[in-house]
């Protein structure tokens, strides 16, 4: 298990006596997570306690043969926002393999919980865990009475339409609803991945693009999207940057490449012309302007891509970075 401290250097304590375990996956780390997180904090605060997360690496899902989700934030995404959302957060990372999954629940209690200190655990109302998913609430409840820590339910928070949770995130994501995913998530859905080298068919055209393949992140629909545009640090570095903003098409370019079958995120950033390969970014899909198309020929594609460049500038007036995000743009 590996851990994660704000502020802290590895192994550094803060001399208490115990912590508030809150366990999940916490995929997205949308706002009714933030809520529970915060419950978390202040009960720990009133208590004399550490405030933890406990999550897992990769997705349980992955490892128990379902079919897992696609991932709104790959894991140091997933800290990294962890730890802005409560200062002083510990974030602890279990490896999920199949002998993690084949521990009964009194193994994972005494273990697991043992180790991180636990005096108070929080966890869903539909919690289950242990092998073969043999524990749930009532468990845990039973174990923590025997032994020394106590068992809490946390409440879903959420909306009109329902609670918040990282399904309904991928939902809208899925169907290109970047707003009500922005209104879940309380910021912009987000594409990563490293720059590759490209065709520099972009360049030809008055366009050059930062090419991104595989980004992990879940994909909306393909098409053209307005965006924000972080530099993530290099090794040695810390802290996003703001690049710029810009435009950028996700999918498999049919006018230059028919054949295509892997998709790529092609972005141009506005007012600048740097070489940013092998560079790390994180784009913000803040509007989507149109779907992916196939034009006669690559003058129709150049006066389009001009179209949706003006349109992508005006949908981002007035947007500004936030210097105390986590990401520039969050």
């Amino acid at each position: 298990m590996v851990d994660r401290q704000s502020g802290s250097q590895r192994g550094e304590t803060s001399g208490r006596t115990g912590t508030v375990v809150v366990i999940g996956n916490f995929d997205g780390l949308h706002r009714g997570h933030r809520a529970v997180l915060e419950e978390a904090a202040r009960m720990a605060r009133d208590r004399g306690l550490d405030p933890v997360v406990l999550t897992f690496d990769p997705h349980p899902a992955e490892v128990l043969g379902r079919k897992a989700p696609p991932l709104l934030t790959p894991l140091a995404r997933k800290i990294a926002l962890c730890e802005r959302a409560v200062p002083g957060l510990r974030v602890s990372v279990a490896h999920f393999d199949r002998a993690f999954a084949a521990q009964s629940p009194r193994v994972f209690a005494e273990r697991v919980l043992g180790d991180l200190g636990a005096r108070v655990v929080m966890v869903g109302q539909n919690f289950r865990f242990g092998a073969q998913r043999a524990g749930d609430f009532a468990e845990l409840e039973r174990l923590g009475k025997e032994l020394g820590f106590e068992t809490r339910s946390h409440a879903l928070v959420g909306d009109a339409t329902g609670p918040w949770s990282s399904t309904r995130a991928r939902e809208a994501i899925a169907r290109g609803d970047l707003d009500e995913a922005r209104r879940i998530l309380g910021r912009w859905h987000a594409l990563s991945g490293t720059v590759v080298a490209g065709d520099q068919r972009g360049r030809t055209i008055g366009f050059p693009t930062a090419n991104i393949l595989d980004a992990p992140e879940a994909f909306p629909p393909f098409g053209v999207y307005a965006v924000l545009i972080d530099r993530l640090p290099a090794e040695g570095e810390r802290g996003a940057k703001v690049l710029g903003v810009g435009v950028a098409n996700l999918g498999v370019r049919p006018t230059v490449d028919p054949t295509a079958a892997r998709p790529r995120l092609e972005v141009h950033v506005f007012d600048r012309n740097e070489d940013l390969y092998g560079a790390r970014l994180r784009v913000h899909l803040a509007r989507h302007i149109r779907p992916e198309q196939r034009f006669a020929g690559l003058d129709a594609l150049k006066a389009q891509i001009a179209r949706d460049a003006e349109e992508a500038r005006r949908a981002l007036e007035g947007i500004t970075p936030d210097p105390e995000a986590g990401s520039a743009w969050a």
